[in-house]
């Protein structure tokens, strides 16, 4: 039975969603790192929050994870590149705390605008210090907000509604979107100069770390507020104390630090500073929800395959999952083809795909071809998640293209594999569903590939058949299927048996006449 482990407190619905779906659950919160070592090696998939550290030498002793789930946005936590070393798919819930991180960020703007914490301190405290808690009103003052994926994006909406101008940087930002969610397109310099206010809504990358300090916030306007809900570290914050002191920032909210928990920094104590203890996605609603997506995802690709929101390979829709699946092995098939007749250094690989196949997520079918291909050449421990990134790592140049012209069948996939010898190609379609195989190096085909075969070339001359037939015989090896094209140059043969051939035999095939090559062939 598949095995999930829920290692961070989170909604108890979705131990049930897992437990619903035929899936095993442990829920064993607060673990050391020495004690999620020694158990995570039982474990399909690990759902967790922000607590659990998903790192390279706990990723290295899950030996049978498929699956990290991260019931919320930031996978900082998670050693990506030692998952993907090893296969496993991360996945996060980017959607469910969209609107609660907004709203958050919202908030903490108001408060900072309004200097609501002091005040609320000062009122409590006896006092009625009216004067001292002067504003600014929100009401046509330009917000800048960095990064407008769902977070900004949904900031953006509710800036405007509050009247505010907003500009925005993003480097993915295209005028269309900008025109689209209402904001003004500017780069990094100009946000700085124009916005009364500055909120952050941007991951933790080497691109955006310290994208706030000292050198940024003497570009900004004198009296500028920062709100910060996103990463900590996105902000120098002993800059930021200096700015703030000196008057030129006239205060900050900060949702998130560069040290988790933080129960010390140097921002503390200072009444220009709002802070909340990473509240951005600490709603009721928000935690129910990514706790039930996180689960019902992970659940997905563990039963069905379906990838949704996956950070290192392509994103296969329950949707899509049963429409792809033929291809996915016819995929699999020529992707294995390709790679186990190769003889010589891979330097290039192109996939084309025609026909119906271009309507289709072609991104797991690509990841799936380059598993296929490399498997004979590495070992094991290739699949769909690292193949595409073991192909970048040996500088083999991957091509995927869409031929939208006229196709002679319903769907095809075309595979070509350049080595430093030669070039070879093999195409595939789908008849009932079914993978077939229709060119092979340029020779029309029509084969079903099976569990052992052989793949023979010779020249187009009588008495061939009957030679291997004969031999394959005496060898006890029943046929199970016999494939044959040819061309100008020759012919070749795909022969399915009922067992695995050995090497011995395959040297007695060559040895026939006419025969100029043959290779033992495993799917």
């Amino acid at each position: 039975m598949v095995k999930v482990l829920i290692s961070d407190k989170m909604a108890p619905e979705a131990a049930e969603i897992f437990q619903s779906r035929g899936i095993e659950v442990d829920v064993i919160t607060g673990m050391t790192p020495d004690e999620l070592k020694a158990c995570i090696g039982q474990y399909d998939g690990l759902a967790i929050r922000s607590a659990t550290k998903a790192t390279a030498e706990i990723i290295e002793a899950a030996e049978n994870m498929k699956v990290i789930g991260r019931a919320g946005i930031g996978t900082d936590n998670i050693d990506k590149p030692a998952a993907t070393a090893k296969g496993i798919v991360v996945m996060n819930t980017p959607f469910g705390n969209s609107i609660t991180t907004a709203e958050h960020a919202i908030a903490m703007m108001m408060a900072s605008a309004r200097m609501l914490p002091q005040a609320n301190s000062s009122t409590h405290g006896g006092l009625w210090e009216k004067s001292k808690f002067m504003g600014v009103e929100l009401m046509g003052k330009t917000l800048g907000v960095i990064g407008t994926g769902n977070i900004g994006s949904a900031v953006c909406e509710r800036a405007i509604g509050l009247k505010m101008k907003v500009v925005a940087y993003d480097p993915f930002l295209s005028e269309e979107r900008a025109t689209e969610i209402g904001v003004e397109k500017v780069d990094l310099d100009e946000l700085f100069a124009r916005a009364d206010f500055i909120t952050l809504h941007t991951p933790l990358t080497d691109a955006t770390r310290a994208i706030i300090d000292t050198k940024a916030m003497l570009k900004m306007k004198k009296g500028v507020r920062i709100i910060n809900c996103a990463r900590g570290g996105l902000v120098v914050e002993a800059d930021l104390k200096q700015a703030i002191e000196s008057g030129h920032v006239a205060g900050a909210a900060l949702d998130v630090y560069e040290n988790e928990p933080a129960k010390e920094n140097a921002l503390f104590g200072m009444d220009q500073v709002v802070c909340t203890p990473h509240l951005g996605a600490s709603t009721t609603e928000a935690q129910e929800k990514v706790a039930l997506q996180v689960a019902e995802q992970m659940a997905d690709y563990l039963l069905t395959g379906a990838v949704t929101n996956a950070l290192n390979m392509p994103s296969v829709s329950a949707e899509d999952a049963p429409k792809l699946k033929p291809y996915m092995q016819l995929a699999d098939q020529m992707g294995s083809f390709a790679g186990q007749i190769i003889e010589s250094a891979l330097l290039k690989v192109n996939i084309e795909y025609s026909g119906a196949a271009i309507d289709l997520n072609t991104k797991p079918l690509t990841a799936i071809i380059l598993r296929g291909i490399l498997a004979p050449l590495m070992d094991d421990s290739v699949n769909m998640v690292n193949a595409p990134v073991l192909a970048k790592e040996r500088d083999i140049a991957v091509s995927e293209t869409r031929n939208e012209g006229a196709c002679e069948y319903h769907t095809l996939i075309r595979l070509e594999v350049t080595t430093e010898k030669r070039t070879r190609s093999v195409s595939g379609t789908l008849f009932a569903g079914s993978p077939r195989i229709i060119e092979m190096e340029g020779v029309p085909v029509d084969a079903e590939l099976s569990a052992h075969m052989l793949y023979i070339h010779n020249e187009d001359k009588p008495g061939f058949i009957g030679s291997l037939g004969t031999l394959l015989g005496n060898e006890g090896l029943n046929i199970g299927t016999f494939h044959l094209g040819r061309d100008d140059a020759g012919a070749l043969a795909l022969v399915a048996v009922d067992q695995e051939v050995g090497e011995d035999l395959v040297e007695k095939v060559v040895a026939l006449p006419h025969v100029t090559k043959g290779k033992a062939l495993k799917f």
